[in-house]
C-alpha cells in the first residue's frame, strides 16, 4: 500500500443496553468497515451488555474516510439481525497524533489533550477524550447506535506508526 499512513487499532470494549433481537436477549457482534476493509469481533452469546475486548486493526490511507460500526445479532438458522450502527471520523484524532512528539516526557498518564463534544455530526453519546497514556495518544468513545431503539458501544482508538509509511 503506497498510500499507507499507518494503522488504527480499534479496541471494541463493550456494548451497553443493546436491543433485544432474540426471545429475551441477543448474540451480538460488531463489524467495522472503512473503505474496502471489513473486520469483526467475536460473538458474545445471550447478552445485551457484551464485553468483547477485541482489538481490530485498520490500514489507514485516507484520514477523511469515516469508520462505520455495525452491530448484529448472530442467528444460526436465519440472516443475522441488525442491532444498530454508528459512524465516526478519525480526522481530529489524527490531528492530535501529528503533535504527539511535543507531548513526550512532559505530561503524566491520563492527561486529556483534546475533548470532542457530541453533536449532530457525530454519534458520540458523551464527550470523547484524547488522552496521553503510557507514551501514546488514545481516544475513548461511547458511540450511540442509530436506527435502533437503544444501545451504545464503547471503543478506544490507538495509532500505530508503520516504518516506511507516508506517516501523518
Amino acid at each position: 500500500m503506497e498510500n499507507l499512513l499507518g494503522l488504527l487499532r480499534i479496541h471494541v470494549k463493550r456494548g451497553v443496553n443493546l436491543a433485544i433481537r432474540d426471545i429475551s436477549s441477543s448474540d451480538p457482534y460488531v463489524v467495522v468497515h472503512s473503505g474496502k476493509q471489513k473486520l469483526k469481533t467475536r460473538v458474545v452469546k445471550h447478552s445485551l451488555n457484551p464485553e468483547w475486548n477485541d482489538h481490530l486493526t485498520l490500514s489507514v490511507t485516507d484520514p477523511n474516510l469515516p469508520v462505520k460500526l455495525m452491530v448484529y445479532d448472530y442467528d444460526v438458522l436465519s440472516a443475522d439481525d441488525k442491532m444498530g450502527e454508528a459512524e465516526f471520523n478519525i480526522a481530529q484524532y489524527l490531528e492530535a497524533i501529528k503533535f504527539r512528539h511535543t507531548l513526550e516526557g512532559g505530561h503524566p498518564d491520563g492527561t486529556i489533550i483534546m475533548k470532542i463534544q457530541p453533536s449532530r455530526q457525530n454519534c458520540l453519546s458523551e464527550e470523547s477524550h484524547i488522552v496521553w497514556n503510557q507514551g501514546k495518544l488514545v481516544q475513548n468513545m461511547f458511540l450511540r447506535l442509530q436506527h435502533v431503539e437503544c444501545g451504545e458501544v464503547e471503543i478506544q482508538l490507538e495509532w500505530i506508526d508503520i516504518p516506511g509509511s507516508r506517516g501523518i
